[in-house]
């Protein structure tokens, strides 16, 4: 960030209205980052689930298989327990924002409000097109029905994109001014339009995609090694990791317009994500490891001489910005957040790999790869794509710390002063506990009921 800058965002930092003295700061984080762990799986599903089901529908009526329409059907009463999920911790994560961050809402709420307004408006939209979906099948001529879906899929994205772009403002506040420790002259497009958004928006979508596409296909691999190898179990598998296999490999394409956008933003958190100390041109990309606060360096990893600057700048010997050029009080912890980076890129690295051997073995062979270890380790992807998300985002909002909005509100600025938050989060805990043990059901439920090929 040029000086110039960075004077402009102590100041505001300095001018703007706190919250009183919160000792129970990290366990107001622990909440909000347990609510959005469970949210943002289901966000995932809503970004991709409704295109899988509306493409299998469409080669239903494309061929007549009456196949593709079980599968269609049942896919959406899945998307419809999901979506019911989504809604309650959707709720909660809208609560938590006001109740745990009171400040922060108070002080940009008008800035980036709009964002938040049209995701309810998305919202409501996927609700309502999604009951008429899942209970319309047979009210519904054949093609209108199709059309009845596309909302579906058009309102998860839009609805997401709502929520991204508040993350991305979140990374890169823009679209305001401060006069007197106020903020005034909101432009709420500017601040939903934000410079960071654009590279969070592809890696979620794509995210959603390999997450959804490799869950799904783990559940149709596992009754594969069991035996259960009909059309029914083959067109699911093969659809399922069509959309992972073709997210994967572009994941890694924007992954590195993702990183050299963080080196030209947040200078900080690239910096955390490999531990590099002082600012040095060259600098190395460091595998494992962990970072020595003590000695500023990092022990026991492998370092590649020249990577990070060549991966963040596309230039061997560009200067790296490190953790000295900031105060202490305003570094992120270095070694959670090089942990959950390393952990997102290697997973992702491994994910890629499995979609290039589906990929090649398709195009040259026209069908699935038929070795027991493949379908072994879709029953891994499925978890790994999960930990990697969870990692992703555990990389991008701890890295941004100890900033809410990046320079500008200090987390211990926007927390409440409110007492009693580990009776919340107890009860938080047994909210989840009880609603995962309902999804559980629902869904063992719903797999234990035999396909049924239905009619064309």
């Amino acid at each position: 960030m040029p000086d110039a800058a960075i004077l402009f965002a102590q100041q505001v930092a300095g001018s703007l209205p706190g919250g009183a003295d919160q000792p129970d700061l990290l366990q107001a984080r622990q909440m909000q980052a347990l609510s959005l762990g469970v949210h943002i799986p289901l966000v995932c599903f809503g970004i991709a689930f409704p295109a899988m089901f509306l493409f299998v529908e469409g080669l239903y009526l494309r061929t007549g298989d009456a196949v593709y329409k079980s599968l269609a059907k049942r896919w959406s009463k899945v998307a419809l327990v999901l979506f019911a999920v989504g809604v309650v911790t959707g709720t909660i994560l809208s609560f938590e924002m006001g109740l745990l961050w009171p400040q922060f809402m108070a002080n940009f709420g008008s800035v980036f409000g709009f964002a938040f307004g049209l995701e309810g408006i998305f919202f409501f939209l996927e609700a309502i097109f999604l009951a008429i979906y899942v209970y319309g099948w047979e009210r519904f001529p054949k093609g209108k029905h199709l059309l009845v879906g596309l909302p579906v899929a058009i309102a998860g994205v839009g609805g997401s994109f709502c929520v991204i772009s508040v993350n991305g403002w979140m990374n890169h506040p823009e679209g305001f001014k401060v006069v007197g420790g106020k903020v005034v002259d909101p432009a709420p497009l500017d601040a939903f339009f934000n410079a960071n958004m654009w590279h969070e928006e592809v890696h979620m979508y794509l995210a959603g995609y390999i997450v959804a596409g490799f869950i799904v296909a783990g559940v149709y691999a596992w009754a594969w090694l069991r035996g259960r190898r009909d059309r029914y179990h083959r067109i699911a598998l093969t659809v399922t990791l069509a959309f992972a296999c073709l997210a994967a490999p572009c994941q890694i394409i924007v992954g590195d317009w993702a990183g050299r956008s963080v080196a030209a933003s947040q200078p900080i958190k690239l910096a955390a994500f490999e531990g590099v100390y002082e600012t040095r041109s060259g600098a190395p990309i460091t595998i494992g490891g962990w970072f020595d606060k003590a000695t500023g360096e990092v022990k026991y990893g492998i370092q590649i001489p020249r990577g990070l600057s060549l991966l963040a700048h596309h230039d061997p010997n560009a200067t790296v910005a490190g953790l000295r050029t900031v105060a202490a009080s305003d570094r992120p912890p270095v070694n959670v957040v090089r942990f959950a980076f390393q952990t997102m890129v290697g997973i992702g690295t491994l994910l890629a790999l499995l979609a290039a051997v589906f990929l090649v073995t398709w195009l040259r062979h026209r069908r699935m790869p038929r070795s027991p270890w493949f379908h072994r380790a879709l029953l891994l992807a499925g978890p790994l794509s999960l930990v990697a998300l969870i990692a992703g985002w555990i990389t991008t909002e701890v890295g941004r710390q100890p900033w809410i909005a990046y320079e500008v509100m200090r987390t211990s600025q926007a927390v409440t002063a409110a007492n009693g938050l580990s009776i919340g989060y107890a009860f938080l805990v047994a909210v989840y506990v009880a609603l995962g043990a309902a999804v559980l059901w629902l869904l063992r439920r719903l797999a234990r009921r035999p396909e049924r090929v239905a009619d064309g």
